[in-house]
């Protein structure tokens, strides 16, 4: 989730918790990360979010926050442990940026182990704690930033213009959705799957896909509010998503899309949304 004024995540988040385990096949863990100011909040559990304490705490719990990650998983990389679970946090340029990737990345190992090798040799960070292929390319991506702006953050454009290009280098290799926040930007890559929805006045009622939960947003937000929910596949079943197009970055900042670019070829389409 990313929006212009802090938002508690309750409604989506029920929905979400479902899916771990419930109506998907998500069931190697879950996590959930909340940006405040320059901290954050994460929390995580190996366990299946449909039946997890901590994943009930958080679906009661209205943390407000500007940009959230969430993350459910199904393990192809890695055992299923709490150091494998997404979504990831590491510390860069002074800010934390946190990480969550779908996929599978087969082809990516050899390279990641040349980078963290070399890395070793220069005495410098970013090395992986579990063994998935995720947090590998996590590590490899800030390694790479890290290397091409040095200690001082680059300007927006020029680190969407890099992550595209790595973004490019990766899926190469492999599938990579990912998920990759500041706490002031949303990168979300689509390799495969990605949806959003931008919910903005006049606001509706909108109805969970996996569970018969309703809400009103027109009771709960202000003309001026506006939030961008991005998901592998929509979580409403009354709203208009808009499916990402295979092969794409986005840039969403203060609830809405800023920037895309795409990082292959894009395939031909029958239609330009999917909106009803």
């Amino acid at each position: 989730m990313n929006c212009n004024t802090p938002t508690d995540i309750c409604f989506s988040f029920a929905g979400f918790q479902k899916r771990g385990g419930a109506t998907s096949v998500h069931a190697d863990g879950w996590g959930i990360a909340f940006f405040e100011g320059v901290g954050t909040r994460v929390f995580l559990d190996p366990q299946p979010s449909c039946r997890s304490p901590i994943a009930e705490l958080v679906r009661q719990y209205p943390i407000h926050s500007k940009n959230v990650i969430a993350h459910i998983r199904k393990a192809t990389h890695g055992r299923v442990a709490l150091e494998n679970t997404h979504p990831f946090m590491r510390e860069l340029w002074g800010r934390y940026w946190i990480f969550a990737h779908n996929g599978a990345l087969p082809g990516f190992g050899r390279l990641a182990a040349d980078a963290a090798k070399a890395e070793t040799e220069t005495a410098s960070g970013f090395q992986a704690v579990g063994d998935t292929d995720s947090e590998d390319a996590f590590c490899w991506l800030l390694r790479q930033l890290r290397q091409r702006f040095g200690a001082q953050p680059p300007a927006r454009d020029d680190l969407f213009a890099a992550l595209r290009e790595l973004s490019i280098e990766i899926g190469s290799r492999g599938e990579f959705n990912y998920l990759l926040s500041n706490g002031d930007w949303l990168f979300a890559h689509c390799s495969r799957q990605l949806a959003y929805v931008v919910r903005k006045a006049p606001f509706a009622v909108a109805h969970l896909a996996d569970e018969d939960v309703s809400v009103d947003f027109a009771e709960l937000t202000t003309p001026a509010d506006r939030v961008a929910v991005i998901a592998t596949t929509p979580l409403t079943d009354n709203e208009c998503w808009t499916t990402m197009p295979p092969g794409s970055l986005w840039l969403f900042v203060e609830g809405e899309v800023l920037m895309q670019a795409p990082t292959v070829a894009a395939p031909p389409r029958t239609n330009s949304a999917d909106c009803c």
